[in-house]
Formats: C-alpha cells, sequence, structure tokens
C-alpha cells in the first residue's frame, strides 16, 4: 500500500482507534493531521505520531466535530499546510451507556450530534479541499448501526445514520472521484469505548466469550484495514460498510461449537 506523501485527515484522532489508525497511517511516510476538541491532547498526539517510525509531517489541531465553523477552519488549515487532502477519516464519537428511560433528550442529541452531525460536518468540510478524483473518506461507525444492544439506543441510532450517511454519499460523490466507505470496529482493546463498556474484568471477559475469534482486537488492526481502504489497492470500492470486529456481527459465539478432536 503506497500512501507515502498522501494527506489525511483524522477527526478524534487524538485516541483510541483513530490515533491508531493516524499511527498506522505514519508508518506509510503519510502525512497526517489529527483533530479533537482539547487543543493540548492535540499536541500531544501529534508528537507522538511522529515518533513513529516512517513518519513524516504531522499536526495536531482543536475543534468540535459539532461546531461546523470550528471544522471548516482544521480543514482549511490542514489543506493548506499539507496541500489537498486525499483521505479524511470521521472517527469523533461519544457514548455513555443507560437504558433509554434514563437518555435524557439532552443526552441523545449530544451522542447524534457527535456521530451523526460531527461526521457529516467533516465530511462536508472537507469536499472542497480533497484531491479529485481518488480522494477517500472513511467513517468509523459500529456493530450498534445494524444490532440492538441494551443500553445503546442513541448510539445504534448514531451509528445507523452514519452508516446511511455513507452509503449517501458515496452514491453522490463518486462521480468526482471521491470513494466513501465505513469500518465497524468491534471491541477495541485498550479504548476508552471498552472500558465503558467493559468497566469489569468480568464483563470483560464476557464480551470475549461471545467473539468467533475470543479476543478484543487492536487499534492497529482497524488502521490496517484504514489504509488500505485508503490506498490504491481499494480503488474500485465505495459505499461498503465493513465490519473488523472478530466476528461482532455474527452474534453470540459463546456455544463452542467444535468436538473436541477437532479443537
Amino acid at each position: 500500500m503506497d500512501l507515502k506523501e498522501r494527506n489525511f485527515l483524522i477527526s478524534g484522532g487524538t485516541s483510541g482507534i483513530n490515533l491508531g489508525i493516524a499511527r498506522v497511517l505514519a508508518s506509510h511516510g503519510a502525512h497526517v493531521a489529527v483533530f479533537g476538541r482539547d487543543p493540548e491532547k492535540a499536541r500531544v498526539a501529534a508528537e507522538e505520531i511522529a515518533e513513529v517510525p516512517g513518519a513524516s509531517v504531522t499536526m495536531g489541531l482543536a475543534a468540535d466535530v459539532r461546531d461546523p465553523d470550528a471544522v471548516a477552519g482544521v480543514v482549511a488549515e490542514a489543506a493548506e499546510t499539507l496541500g489537498p487532502l486525499d483521505g479524511v477519516i470521521a472517527g469523533a464519537a461519544g457514548n455513555f451507556p443507560a437504558p433509554a428511560v434514563s437518555i435524557s433528550p439532552k443526552g441523545f442529541k449530544t451522542v447524534v450530534d457527535i456521530d451523526l452531525l460531527g461526521s457529516y460536518n467533516v465530511f462536508w468540510s472537507s469536499f472542497e479541499h480533497l484531491r479529485k478524483p481518488g480522494a477517500s473518506l472513511i467513517a468509523i461507525t459500529a456493530p450498534q448501526a445494524t444490532q440492538v444492544w441494551p443500553h445503546q439506543v442513541h448510539v445504534c441510532a448514531a451509528k445507523a445514520g452514519v452508516n446511511m450517511l455513507v452509503r449517501s454519499l458515496a452514491f453522490e460523490w463518486g462521480p468526482a472521484g471521491v470513494r466513501v466507505n465505513a469500518i465497524s470496529p468491534g471491541p477495541i482493546e485498550k479504548t476508552e469505548g471498552m472500558e465503558r463498556l467493559a468497566p469489569t474484568p468480568e464483563i470483560a471477559e464476557g464480551f470475549r466469550r461471545k467473539l468467533p475469534l475470543r479476543r478484543f482486537g487492536r487499534a492497529d488492526e482497524v488502521g490496517n484495514l484504514a489504509a488500505f481502504l485508503s490506498s490504491a489497492d481499494a480503488e474500485y470500492i465505495t459505499g461498503c460498510i465493513i465490519p473488523c470486529d472478530g466476528g461482532t456481527d455474527l452474534g453470540d459465539a459463546s456455544a463452542d461449537c467444535l468436538t473436541p478432536s477437532r479443537r
């Protein structure tokens, strides 16, 4: 995958899965700008990415994805510094496990605004700064987009919207040579999201037992998929929602289907 000196912007790229994606892209020689709400976290993230072997130009910027003017500002700054954008990843997300009766309209709106509206703000603001044809847009969605999860009604609704946003933009922007896809990560270790969904070792083990692969994923595994989708190797792939989830979307695999002689 040849990403050397290609320019990328990643929202929510200051931590977790999105920082892992940024590190992988940088390792392939890409120029990477990340942004999040906290300027200090953005600075630290950019410094961390710069230490990755093979890394070149890195930037750390600050904006809230819910603010379209602020997003437009960081997108323009990244494009002015790096040049036309070859790839944009909308990864900022919000989550707090809670039963629907306990989620206020304000709380519900907050998650939808970050995940769905935020993804739209990032992609919409980026369009004029993309290198066309050939640019790749990737949203980070979740299994909750297609599966009902308890205490996740806000995330289920927001991520379902993200999936249709991706498919709609792929349809409309394809003639301009812009590809739009989404990655749906499953449980990824050492992320804030999993710490919230599995706050104890017992709950975490319960998640693992249900996964066909019996382990959590790593951020760099999601990054490898993002790098592929952003490369010329994937230039005929668009409008796809691609799981990177250890089989999460297959359902509960806690039952052992292998006989002892076949293990």
